[in-house]
Order: C-alpha cells, then sequence, then structure tokens
C-alpha cells in the first residue's frame, strides 16, 4: 500500500510576501547589473589584452542571460500573483482560510538563480580587481 503525500500548502498571505520579496531581489538584481555593465564599458577602454577581452565578453553574455532569466521570473511570479489575485476576487472570505499550493518549483528557480548570480557577482569582482 502506497500513500500519496499531499503537496505542500500556504496561506495566500505568505505566497504574496515571498512573491513581493522576489520581486524587489529580482529588480535589485537588474540594477546591479546595470552598474557592472557600466563598469566593465569603463574597464574596456583602458585594456586591449586578448585575454581581458575574451573575459569582458563572457560577462557580458552571461549578463544578457541573466536579465532574460530574471524577465523570465519576474513573468511567472507575476502570473502566480494573476492566480492568487483572480482567487482572493472569486472567494473573498474563504481565501482567509483556505490554503494554497506551496509555489516550490518556483521557490527552487529563484534559489537557483540567487546562487548562480552570486556566484557571477564574485567571478566578475575577482576580475575587476585583477584587471584594476
Amino acid at each position: 500500500m502506497t500513500t500519496a503525500t499531499k503537496p505542500a500548502t500556504k496561506h495566500i498571505n505568505d505566497l504574496h510576501f515571498e512573491h513581493q520579496v522576489w520581486l524587489n531581489n529580482l529588480r535589485f538584481y537588474k540594477d546591479e547589473i546595470a552598474i557592472f555593465e557600466h563598469r566593465l564599458e569603463d574597464v574596456v577602454t583602458r585594456n586591449t589584452d586578448r585575454e581581458f577581452l575574451a573575459q569582458v565578453e563572457h560577462f557580458q553574455n552571461q549578463y544578457i542571460r541573466e536579465k532574460e532569466v530574471i524577465d523570465e521570473l519576474k513573468h511567472d511570479i507575476k502570473q502566480h500573483e494573476n492566480f492568487l489575485e483572480k482567487e482572493a476576487i472569486a472567494h473573498p472570505i474563504a481565501v482567509d482560510h483556505r490554503a494554497f499550493t506551496d509555489h516550490v518549483g518556483l521557490r527552487d528557480r529563484m534559489e537557483t538563480f540567487d546562487k548562480l548570480y552570486h556566484e557571477l557577482k564574485h567571478e566578475f569582482l575577482r576580475f575587476i580587481s585583477k584587471w584594476m
């Protein structure tokens, strides 16, 4: 006999709070990437070494991809927010007592993005300190 595990649930306010934290973090990361891109523009004018230019291109490509992933995550978070909002409008009284399926997949994606973003950030800062 197998017992199916029940999916984790959370209150709508907890899900909404987590969405807001994620969206704020993603906005910050996008702003920080703009600062890093500007810094790359500054240092590239001072150095024409091939190894250096290859690394610059690596970071430029990474930042393009990071911004794409940020946009994808923001879209998916907003989609889930829209779903929760529709549920709240459709069932205004029940929504306060109802448990919603936890967004485990979205949380995993955010945690993975956070980890990879911070690794890239530290790699970039080491690169800048080496070439400055």
